[in-house]
């Protein structure tokens, strides 16, 4: 299997769409990307059931990985918030990642409890303690093939003369992928694009403050990975809205808004045709079981 790493090439975007759970990790994977991408909030929200607001434990959230990891062919690039902790909490947690599956690693430079990064009220811890989480995080694996996500989330509060300072230090500290989050504008996005020589990572939030754009332009600007953390789940969450109060106001499903999967065709999605053959070659063996009895 190519590694995440192997895949990145100048002027050419991974597309790694959110994924939440077992459903969404089979449904994506499927389709063939170069790499998923495990969203902290989408996990949060559906394991949970609670914000992406600090309340996830280490241990939620590297189980969550393990068992994502575990059903995805694809490289499955995974959110690790703060690290969850100090820095022998970052060490422990990049080995915990990196024991359970994960490709690659996503740290922030927030305070503790964090909040999702297109949400107001973040505060960044100061950067010398970030860049030394990274140098951590970078020493803590045990292959270079594990890759190291390093976010900042200064540009809103700071600026971003502070954000691209504190990528430039994360760069030293020898992140593998830089993450300047929420830049507000095009114009903000070709400078950071112009700034680094390691890869880019944007964060396509739909409605929220980076700019939306196409493949191409993300391409053209410098970016090399783009993640869409919300729109499954925020397409999920539409159309479990739109089918749960129907089922409130009717009590039936005649009066559906929202179109719904084939039953036998979703099943097969989720590996039920490896159960029926299974079952087709170990019938003789039950049947002999039995009579046996």
């Amino acid at each position: 299997m190519a590694t995440l790493k192997s895949k990145f090439q100048k002027g050419k975007l991974l597309t790694a769409p959110g994924v939440f759970d077992g459903v969404s990790v089979r449904l994506a994977d499927a389709m063939g990307f170069d790499a998923l991408y495990m969203t902290g909030y989408g996990t949060v929200a559906s394991h949970l059931g609670l914000p992406d607001a600090g309340l996830a434990s280490y241990r939620d959230m590297v189980e969550r990985v393990r068992t994502l990891s575990e059903l995805s062919k694809a490289p499955l690039i995974c959110d690790g918030d703060t690290g969850y902790g100090g820095l022998l909490n970052v060490d422990h947690t990049v080995k915990g990642y990196e024991r359970a599956g994960a490709a690659a690693i996503q740290l922030e430079d927030q305070e503790f409890p964090k909040k999702c990064g297109h949400t107001p009220n973040r505060k960044v811890i100061p950067i010398d303690q970030a860049a030394a989480k990274i140098k951590v995080a970078a020493e803590a694996r045990d292959s270079s093939d594990f890759l190291i996500i390093a976010r900042t989330d200064a540009r809103t509060a700071h600026g971003l003369d502070e954000a691209l300072r504190r990528a430039e230090a994360f760069a030293k500290a020898g992140a593998d992928i830089l993450f300047v989050e929420a830049p507000e504008s095009v114009e903000e996005m070709e400078i950071i694009g112009k700034r680094f020589d390691l890869p880019l990572l944007v964060n396509v939030v739909e409605g929220g403050k980076t700019p939306v754009l196409t493949a191409e332009q993300y391409a053209e600007i410098g970016y090399q990975l783009a993640i869409y953390p919300a729109a499954g789940f925020l397409a999920v969450g539409h159309a479990l809205n739109s089918v749960y109060s129907t089922l409130k106001r009717t009590g039936a499903s005649t009066e559906l808004e929202v179109p719904i999967a084939d039953f036998m065709t979703f099943s097969k999605a989720m590996g039920f045709e490896d159960v029926w053959r299974f079952e087709r070659e170990h019938a003789d063996l039950e049947t002999k079981s039995q009579a046996a009895e």
